[in-house]
């Protein structure tokens, strides 16, 4: 049987998971995953598939972030009727996630609508809605770690406990034919792998002796100090300290799924220990609120000494659902901590605290998660000193600080020490979802073992003795295109540049001289 794979997404970058995999006449999906970060990139969401969803038999996810689930309403509107096999808590948290990211989608469409009907431009329409969220999720198949299933005739999988969050899993399929001799062909796809010092996780799983291994690479060119739940206490006790002004709160830009109920947990804990004072944390996400309900429920799916029910009693929580909750915040005197989505500051509440509070020398910001190219985000962690926001421009005079000490992702050492355990490996090792440098510092760590690094829609031949890139369709992005911030993000720091140089300009008629120039430039 002949056995083919096409990287489709987390190519040369770290959103847009998804991998086809076709066995003889069969088709499988790894994901279905949402592109984030420049607009370039975000504008394949809206494209066609490049396979036909109809022709699916089964669709596996490893977890339940938007960039591995994020395009499952899309992929069930477009013709898909097969089962979506997923773990439990996976499932919970995409029941949650898909209708968020659907009524997101909704509200953001019908801003540009009303933006485009004022400048005469045609109307767009959202990738899918919540009704398209909630349709995808009657197709849902839940699974138990370590037990085996059918995936489609030949096919048989099972999740491992990926360690990365709730229900996160790395998922093993056996071919039954298409090994050597005719016999089985065993590929192992990691999904994201959580680092050995997760919070609320406990440690990844995965079976050994394998013929393909499809490893992540997010955190490939890092080695992080080890840190004990102790010690990543202590760091975050001294952001906090350092914070409190009791003119202005501190802003956490936080993912909804795991970083939020991470930081809950430890921010009581240190207000129960006396190590930083007792604050009013507020939850200014309804989506994250409604994670945490998920995570208190999840019972023995978290570590053993999580505690984590217990913790969400503190009287110093503040869950703020409605918009007008969250406006009432402003309202609130003293120090304040505020959780708030997206954890990139790509979308949801964060940003209009950040257009209230990121000029305030007064205020801080602390970023505690992966900054993807082109993010905003990743903007305030490299230091900008302007930024635009909803077509604003600000000035950056909030302290911004970063911590990696929640980061949900096992970096190199730990990345490698994974894929030694993998072995024997007999046929081939593929690193996928991290960006250009980190994926190479992965590889030359791994040298060893001859790794494949797959660009955006590569077609490789998974034969037992190795696997060859083979003809396939054009890409759909270039690998530069993938990587770099686009004309978006440079259209945006022009406009900066060209407002800074209008201010510093010392008359009307330097001044003038600078847009003349500027015009001259744009006729040429």
């Amino acid at each position: 049987m002949d056995v083919t794979v096409t990287v489709h997404g987390a190519a040369g970058t770290v959103t847009g998971s998804c991998l086809h995999l076709r066995a003889g006449g069969t088709q499988i999906l790894i994901d279905c995953g949402m592109f984030q970060g420049p607009k370039s990139l975000k504008a394949l969401n809206y494209r066609d598939f490049p396979f036909n969803p109809a022709k699916l038999d089964a669709v596996l996810l490893t977890h339940a972030h938007i960039d591995h689930s994020g395009l499952i309403p899309k992929l069930t509107r477009a013709g898909y009727a097969g089962p979506i096999h997923a773990t439990r808590g996976t499932a919970d948290l995409c029941a949650a996630l898909l209708a968020d990211a659907g009524h997101i989608q909704e509200m953001e469409v019908a801003t540009l609508n009303r933006r485009n009907a004022r400048r005469g431009k045609s109307t767009v329409t959202p990738i899918y809605t919540a009704t398209d969220a909630a349709a995808a999720m009657r197709q849902f198949q839940r699974a138990a770690y370590d037990e085996w299933f059918v995936v489609a005739k030949r096919i048989r999988g099972r999740f491992w406990n990926a360690g990365h969050i709730l229900g996160s899993s790395s998922i093993e399929l056996e071919i039954d034919g298409a090994g050597r001799d005719g016999g089985v062909l065993r590929l192992l796809f990691s999904g994201d792998l959580g680092p050995g010092n997760k919070a609320l996780q406990r440690p990844a799983e995965a079976p050994s002796g394998l013929d393909y291994v499809f490893c992540e690479s997010t955190y490939g060119g890092t080695d992080r100090p080890e840190i004990t739940p102790d010690q990543r206490r202590n760091n975050l006790a001294d952001m906090v300290r350092a914070a409190i002004n009791p003119n202005a709160p501190l802003l956490m830009p936080v993912f909804a799924v795991e970083r939020t109920q991470e930081l809950l947990a430890d921010l009581v804990r240190l207000m129960d220990a006396g190590q930083i004072p007792p604050t009013p944390i507020f939850i200014d996400s309804p989506l994250a609120i409604r994670a945490t309900r998920i995570f208190a429920n999840a019972g023995a799916a978290l570590a053993e000494d999580a505690g984590f029910p217990e913790l969400l009693r503190s009287t110093w929580l503040r869950s703020t659902e409605t918009p007008e909750e969250s406006r009432a915040i402003e309202e609130t005197s003293g120090f304040k901590i505020i959780l708030a989505g997206s954890g990139m500051c790509e979308a949801g509440r964060i940003r209009h605290h950040l257009k209230r509070w990121l000029w305030d020398t007064r205020a801080t910001v602390l970023l505690t998660g992966f900054q993807a190219q082109g993010t905003l985000g990743r903007l305030l962690r490299d230091s900008a000193k302007t930024v635009r926001i909803q077509g604003d421009e600000i000035e950056v005079g909030a302290r911004v600080s970063w911590t990696d000490d929640y980061s949900g992702h096992a970096d190199a050492p730990e990345l490698a020490a994974w894929v030694a355990a993998r072995q024997p490996i007999a046929a081939g090792l593929f690193l996928l979802h991290g960006e250009p440098q980190a994926r190479a510092a992965l590889a030359e760590r791994l040298a060893a073992f001859a790794p494949h690094c797959p660009e955006l829609d590569t077609t490789y031949a998974l034969a037992p003795d190795g696997a060859r890139e083979i003809a396939a369709a054009p890409p759909r992005l270039t690998p530069a295109d993938v990587s770099r911030l686009d004309w978006h993000n440079a259209r945006a720091r022009l406009l900066i540049d060209i407002n800074a140089a209008l201010e510093a300009a010392h008359d009307n008629a330097a001044r003038e001289a600078i847009l003349h120039r500027l015009q001259a430039a744009l006729r040429a």
